[in-house]
């Protein structure tokens, strides 16, 4: 029988806290064109001047939830491949990242070596975007191109409305929703709005009305990263049981001066604060493994904004990380994965 190899792929960290590690990896990311999507000489000007301030800053920030082990990130997710390989009895489970160490090329070439044809490629990503899956596919294409490697891939889709995802959610979410609280905000990574133009196949979406996405269907919600944030938060919280008023949506991370999708995460705690929310949930569904965006940027920085602008308490869910719901889904996701090169 022929064996069927699992790759877990997630984005990336910096190799340590260092501001050189912090400028090589920063530099990697925000040079790929799925990610800042201007031509060369515009990109790289940008990244330049981005790369003059950035570099110390993030390495703080990184510095401030950096786990003896390594990124948590990192750490994490190889946590949750070391909990999918008894349950994945097709071949071996590997993991990589976008970005940084552990590359998809030294997977790719690292199995192809031990004679496996066949790669079930898993972004760890809900929600489609071309900053996340698609320049993943795309980088595990040119490595099998480049390298002449004889690999076949099967694709696992983004899995935002599927079930088992959904009931892993709410499963890792449970015991927070049982506590005394005012509210939840599940809180996604932005996008500058143009990204969601650009995969737009009607090329009118966005612009038909204000609450377009939350009507998308067929290709357009296939391709469109806001509508698929919509619905996951919306099939979430009827699984939950969750009412209206008890929850909301925002996008986080922005950089840069274009406008990215709104509502945006900072003004939504101002928000809740001044409705007189003091105890607020956050959750963050377009991860499934803790991150900088989660730990610093919500867990420390955002409660310090939530506080100082008259909330009590900001408590921030874990992501999925290695919750035994997620670790079944996903090997279940995993195997219905379609065959796409």
């Amino acid at each position: 029988m022929t064996e069927q190899a699992l790759l877990l792929v997630n984005l990336g960290s910096p190799a340590s806290t260092e501001v050189a590690d912090v400028r090589r990896y920063l530099n990697q990311f925000l040079m790929d064109p799925y990610v800042i999507d201007l031509p060369w000489p515009l990109r790289r000007l940008l990244v330049s001047l981005i790369l003059v301030r950035r570099p110390q800053q993030s390495a703080h920030a990184y510095a401030s939830i950096w786990w003896p082990e390594g990124s948590p990130l990192v750490v994490l997710s190889q946590r949750l491949t070391d909990a999918v390989c008894p349950h994945w009895n097709e071949g071996p489970v590997e993991l990589a990242m976008r970005y940084g160490e552990l590359s998809i090329e030294r997977a790719l070439v690292k199995l192809a070596g031990q004679g496996i044809r066949q790669v079930t490629f898993a972004p760890l990503y809900p929600q489609f975007a071309d900053s996340t899956t698609t320049t993943a596919v795309e980088e595990a294409r040119r490595v099998i191109r480049d390298r002449g490697l004889d690999i076949t891939l099967s694709i696992l889709q983004p899995f935002y409305d599927q079930p088992e995802y959904l009931d892993a959610l709410v499963d890792s979410v449970r015991p927070h929703l049982a506590q005394d609280f005012d509210h939840l905000l599940l809180s996604f990574h932005g996008l500058p709005e143009r990204h969601l133009h650009k995969t737009d196949p009607s090329g009118a979406h966005c612009l038909k009305s204000d609450d377009c996405c939350q009507r998308a269907e067929g290709a357009v919600l296939a391709s469109c990263y806001r509508a698929q944030c919509l619905q996951s938060s919306a099939r979430f919280a009827e699984r939950a049981g969750l009412q209206a008023q008890q929850w909301s949506v925002a996008f986080q991370s922005r950089l840069g001066r274009a406008k990215w999708i709104e509502p945006y995460t900072e003004a939504e705690l101002e928000a809740l604060a001044a409705r007189g929310v003091k105890k607020l949930l956050v959750m963050c569904p377009a991860f499934v493994a803790d991150c900088i965006e989660t730990l610093e940027e919500i867990g420390d920085r955002g409660r310090e904004q939530f506080i100082a602008a008259g909330g009590e308490d900001l408590q921030l869910i874990p992501c999925l990380n290695t919750h035994e719901s997620w670790v079944q889904a996903l090997v279940t996701l995993c195997r219905r994965a379609p065959q796409a090169l």
